[in-house]
């Protein structure tokens, strides 16, 4: 034991930079984990103001100066902010609202949907297995009602914790922006300054998760704008609560378009029934989804996050699981850290002492050998 020990360390942690690294990532998961909801103020204006540097970088290549730079790009965040602050949310809370309130109409039209089933497939389903499942439903949507009004009024206090963070949150985006160097440069003095692994680090993330954060964003809007436009010249119920639905389901890679067409599709059954409407409003759906796979995708991420679809799925379902919908938009870039961590970490062959000592041997040999030919000649 104590052998393989001492070649995993000699393997993996002979660099006196992985140590330092690794130590470096304990006490940041350390943090994360018990002071994460402390600082977590100061952890979303961190990416925030990583995010607009891109924009701030873009102006300075127009030759604008740093400070005008970083404000232009903050005051175009802060204007942003208070739009969607102000317009989109207030609409989408009373669709909501309005939605909710027709949920008892919505579950009769689909236990009616459901009764049609005995009816036309008699061999497949029974009409007491139909009745069974409509119990049970309901009694999931009864627990399900509890839990969101229990959850409202125990988040009540939260709403004073919301408020600091639309006063913080800004006010530390704007210095830490304004200062990045300053605070570069004191936290690279705290780093070895010979850091290679660091560095190969930083620059794989900074090109891929930068890339991939900031075209995500775009993503969301597009392909929610586009669904918003489509819904309202059809005609359809809820059209800005629906299309923010259909908007975010890009998050969830694979699953939140199979997830997101329920709620599309119940409201468009219950509005028109089974008509030209229902099926042009899936056809939609069908197409704005496939433009987004096929087409905006690809031209948003030029330079593409390389991950196994298990990977990314297992990222999704870890990193949600351990923060919920922060988690789930950050799993690839997490997952590319891990990875780009994996790639870079320097590590010695495990049998390169072997081959050296056999390297050794077989020199000796040779010249042990050159020897006595040389001595018969």
């Amino acid at each position: 034991m104590r052998k393989f020990f001492d070649s995993f360390v000699d393997r993996y942690f002979h660099d006196e930079e992985a140590i330092i690294f690794t130590l470096i990532l304990v006490a940041a998961l350390v943090v994360l984990l018990t002071m994460g909801s402390y600082i977590a103020p100061l952890i979303v204006a961190l990416i925030i103001a990583y995010l607009l540097q891109g924009m701030v970088n873009t102006a300075l290549r127009m030759g604008l100066p740093y400070l005008p730079s970083v404000i232009i790009v903050y005051v175009l965040l802060v204007s942003g902010f208070m739009a969607i602050l102000l317009l989109v949310l207030p609409q989408a809370w009373n669709q909501l609202v309005r939605l909710l309130n027709e949920l008892p109409r919505l579950i009769n039209e689909g236990q009616n949907l459901l009764m049609l089933l005995p009816e036309n497939y008699p061999n497949l389903m029974t009409e007491q297995q139909v009745q069974e499942f409509i119990r049970g439903l309901r009694g999931d949507l009864a627990t399900f009602g509890q839990y969101v009004l229990s959850y409202s009024i125990a988040s009540l206090p939260n709403v004073f914790n919301g408020l600091i963070y639309l006063i913080l949150v800004p006010v530390t985006v704007f210095f830490i922006m304004k200062d990045k160097g300053q605070l570069l440069a004191w936290v690279g003095g705290l780093l070895p300054r010979h850091r290679p692994l660091m560095r190969q680090i930083w620059t794989e993330m900074d090109l891929q998760v930068a890339n991939y954060v900031r075209g995500k964003v775009l993503e969301i809007l597009i392909v929610g704008s586009v669904s918003y436009v489509s819904f309202m010249v059809m005609g359809l119920n809820y059209a800005l609560l629906l299309s923010i639905l259909v908007g975010l389901s890009v998050l969830i890679p694979f699953i939140g378009v199979a997830v997101v067409i329920i709620p599309v599709a119940a409201v468009a059954y219950v509005q028109w029934g089974i008509s030209s409407e229902f099926f042009t409003i899936l056809a939609i759906y069908a197409v704005i989804q496939l433009l987004d796979a096929n087409v905006l995708v690809p031209i948003i991420f030029s330079e593409t996050v390389n991950l196994h679809p298990v990977a990314i799925i297992a990222a999704v379902l870890i990193f949600g699981g351990l923060w919920g919908l922060a988690g789930v938009f950050f799993a690839i870039p997490l997952a590319t850290l891990i990875k780009a961590i994996i790639n870079a970490w320097p590590s010695r062959p495990p049998d390169s002492d072997t081959k050296s000592d056999e390297g050794d041997s077989a020199t000796m040999l040779a010249e042990d050998g050159g020897d006595s030919v040389g001595g018969h000649n």
